[in-house]
C-alpha cells in the first residue's frame, strides 16, 4: 500500500467538500477549488474525511493513488489555511514593488519588469523591497508564480546578485585566480 494514499484526508471546521463523477470540489474561507480525478481511483467522503482507495497494485495505479490523496490535501489546505512562498531580492538598486495585482521589479535591466498576478494569487513586498511574499490558495500555481518571478534574474554564482528563495543557498564561486593575490 502507498504510505500516503492509504492516509484518510481530514477535513477542517469550515471546509465543504463535494464529490460528483471523480470531480471533487472544495470550498472554504479562502476560496473554492476543482480537480477532476483518474477514474480509476475511487475517492469516498466518509464523516469529516475523505479516503482515497485503488483495485490493484499495479505502478501506475499505485502512483495515481499517492498523487490523488496529495492533490486532495493541498486543495483542503489551500483553501483553509492558504500557501505562500517567499522571495528575496539581492543587489544594488535591485528593489521590487506593488502596482494594484502587478509585480513591478527593477532588477539591472534597462527597464523594469513586470509579473500580472494570475487570478487567486497577490503579491505582497515589504518596506525594504527586498522581501517578496507570494500567497495563494492553488499550490501549484503559487509555485509556478514564483518559480517565474525567480527566473526573471537567477541568482548568479560570483556576487549572489538577484532573485532566490528565501530559504535557498546560492552556491558561491571564487572568481578569477589571479585576483586571489599570489605571490611570486
Amino acid at each position: 500500500m502507498s504510505r500516503i494514499g492509504q492516509k484518510p484526508v481530514i477535513i477542517p471546521q469550515g471546509v465543504q467538500v463535494n464529490l460528483k463523477d471523480h470531480t471533487v470540489e472544495v470550498k472554504g474561507k479562502l476560496g473554492s477549488l476543482t480537480q477532476h480525478f483518474h477514474p480509476i481511483i475511487s475517492i469516498k467522503k466518509d464523516g469529516n474525511s475523505v479516503i482515497v482507495e485503488r483495485p490493484d497494485d499495479s505502478p501506475q495505479v499505485r502512483a495515481l493513488h499517492g498523487l490523488t490523496r496529495a492533490l486532495i490535501a493541498n486543495m483542503v489546505t489551500g483553501v483553509s489555511d492558504g500557501f505562500k512562498k517567499e522571495l528575496m531580492i539581492e543587489g544594488v538598486g535591485f528593489r521590487g514593488e506593488v502596482r494594484g495585482s502587478t509585480l513591478v521589479l527593477s532588477v539591472g535591466y534597462s527597464h523594469q519588469v513586470e509579473v500580472q498576478a494570475p487570478q487567486g494569487v497577490s503579491f505582497a513586498v515589504d518596506r525594504s523591497g527586498r522581501q517578496i511574499t507570494i500567497s495563494g490558495t492553488d499550490k501549484t500555481v503559487v509555485g509556478q508564480v514564483a518559480a517565474n518571478v525567480r527566473k526573471v534574474r537567477k541568482p548568479e554564482p560570483y556576487k549572489g546578485k538577484g532573485i532566490r528563495y528565501a530559504n535557498e543557498v546560492v552556491r558561491r564561486k571564487a572568481g578569477k585566480a589571479g585576483k586571489v593575490g599570489t605571490a611570486k
